[in-house]
């Protein structure tokens, strides 16, 4: 058995990487019924792909929960929706 005890795994957390690990499984499915996508050129002026756009939000997920942990001793539930309004707004303009 893994010991795990050397992270602090609350329910923010273990929510934040089955949300992760979903979004990569999910991405996969849909790139198996849709190959390819659309790529499209938003606000950063170059062309993004689903991929290019699900690593970009993964990624400033990330930071925010990190920022969030270092900023501020408020839950992260409230970097967790921060995050999942990053997501949002990473597909719908990048």
């Amino acid at each position: 058995m893994i010991d795990l005890s050397w992270m602090a795994w609350t329910w923010p957390t273990a929510i934040f990487f089955i949300v992760i690990f979903s979004l990569i499984a999910l991405m996969g499915v849909w790139e198996y019924a849709v190959p390819g996508g659309s790529p499209r050129v938003g606000i950063l002026r170059f062309e993004t792909t689903r991929g290019d756009r699900l690593f970009v939000s993964l990624l400033g997920s990330a930071f925010i929960c990190l920022g969030w942990l270092w900023a501020t001793d408020l839950s992260l539930w409230y970097a967790l929706g921060v995050s999942a309004l990053f997501f949002i707004l990473v597909f719908r303009i990048v």
